[in-house]
């Protein structure tokens, strides 16, 4: 067996102990800088206990039940594990080895009907290095192949156990705008048209489950995956950015009441804000996107986020130019927060800012329930930081999901350990 394949075991092996040894722990954190992630302030020298896996209390003044691990912050920054809003994470390894890539399928007879979780891998290296990262919670959706409709995405949390999926086909993931049109054919007329077609199947099929048109054109599969969808069961994630495009969006509900909608993208999502505040719809937005990079974001702009949240619109931040770092999005919160500070310019308080990527994300995936925050009855995912969490140079030292404290070593750091202080011998030649 070679070196490198012998590694990969050896880490299956333990992660796969420390699964099967791990148990959810009672424990309270103390003297901690607390976030709740609610959007509320931060609580100076709170305390956050965690007894059975979830969130028992958390604030100023909580009592430690005796008997427990306690944890001194020293001041620290304890928050809730960050929910990543939308993600590739677990469906590859390398993005430039088709082999290990399993984000979206370029021939497949399938598209609305296909369902992420069964290739979710909780060993990849995306999942560890963004658990260290502070990412305990994750939707992963899959990407447009040959249709406008990629399939439908999963809730995962990134605990170093083989079950990453805790919320399979939670949500379908359709794509519209400039790249739809080009999928359905040239145009958004074609997009539209095709969108407007499958839900219209779809709901023949809810309605006739044994019979079908004649002149169907999706598969049956694809129908009924798209079933749920119609009946408001399944939120429809709609990948848009011109204003225009977000507003066409909103008038489906004309057609198809019970949709549940959620815009993803939204560069020009400002100019609509007040459309989608009345709407009712969530926005996954990409963060701080300021530059006409196509024609679909001529208007796009930094203040995009601040000014649709000021206008009532409930916005996650998300990132879709790299969906396999969603580590990276308390750096984008906490440049909203500078935001401020530019003359002219509308961010979002830091409260405000740190929930765009913990409970805001969790309740647009209809999970906000379970996690996300540190109220009571939440999970127990839990992060203490080294510093300020949305400053670029903070990371965690301990990382905990549902009550379990996580492994921070990943493929990244021990590359880090090996390099930093190499001995005689133990690098090639080059290195001396």
């Amino acid at each position: 067996m070679s070196p490198r394949f012998a590694l990969r075991a050896l880490g299956a092996l333990v992660a796969a102990t420390c699964a099967a040894t791990a148990m959810a722990q009672d424990f309270a954190v103390t003297n901690a800088r607390v976030v709740i992630g609610d959007g509320s302030e931060p609580v100076e020298n709170g305390t956050v206990v965690v007894r059975g896996g979830k969130v028992a209390a958390a604030g100023a003044g909580v009592a430690v039940p005796a008997g427990i691990r306690v944890i001194d912050a020293g001041g620290k920054w304890v928050t809730p594990g960050l929910v990543a809003a939308l993600t590739d994470l677990g469906l590859l390894d390398v993005n430039g080895v088709e082999e290990s890539n399993d984000h979206g399928p370029q021939h497949s007879l399938f598209n609305a009907a296909l369902d992420v979780a069964p290739a979710v891998n909780p060993t990849t290296v995306p999942i560890t290095v963004n658990r260290a990262g502070g990412v305990t919670r994750a939707a992963v959706a899959p990407a447009s192949g040959n249709a406008i409709f990629a399939g439908q995405g999963a809730v995962i949390d990134l605990g170093s156990d083989p079950h990453a999926v805790t919320g399979p086909r939670a949500f379908q993931f359709v794509e519209m705008g400039e790249r739809g049109g080009r999928l359905a054919g040239g145009s958004r007329v074609a997009a539209h048209a095709s969108l407007r077609n499958a839900l219209a199947e779809a709901r023949d099929v809810a309605a006739n489950p044994t019979t079908r048109r004649d002149d169907a054109l999706l598969t049956r599969r694809d129908a009924e995956a798209l079933v749920p969808v119609i009946q408001g069961r399944q939120p429809l994630y709609v990948h848009v950015e011109r204003a225009h495009d977000i507003r066409a969006i909103l008038a489906l509900k004309t057609e198809f009441p019970a949709l549940k909608l959620v815009i993803v993208g939204a560069d020009e999502g400002w100019m609509a804000a007040r459309e989608i505040a009345e709407a009712g719809v969530p926005v996954i937005a990409n963060p701080l996107t300021d530059l006409p990079a196509s024609f679909e974001s001529l208007a796009a702009t930094q203040s995009n986020v601040g000014r649709m949240a000021a206008a009532g619109v409930k916005v996650a931040v998300g990132n879709l130019s790299d969906m396999r770092q969603p580590r990276y999005t308390p750096q984008y919160a906490g440049n909203l927060v500078a935001l401020n500070r530019v003359p002219g310019a509308t961010g979002l308080s830091w409260a405000k800012a740190f929930a765009a990527i913990s409970s805001i994300p969790a309740d647009i995936l209809g999970q906000g329930e379970r996690f996300g925050s540190l109220r009571p009855g939440r999970a127990g995912d839990v992060v203490i930081w080294d510093g300020d969490p949305l400053e670029v140079i903070s990371g965690p030292v301990a990382v905990f999901i549902d009550g379990i404290e996580q492994p921070l070593a990943n493929h990244q750091t021990r590359l880090r350990d090996r390099y930093a202080t190499p001995g005689e011998g133990t690098l090639p030649k080059a290195y001396e």
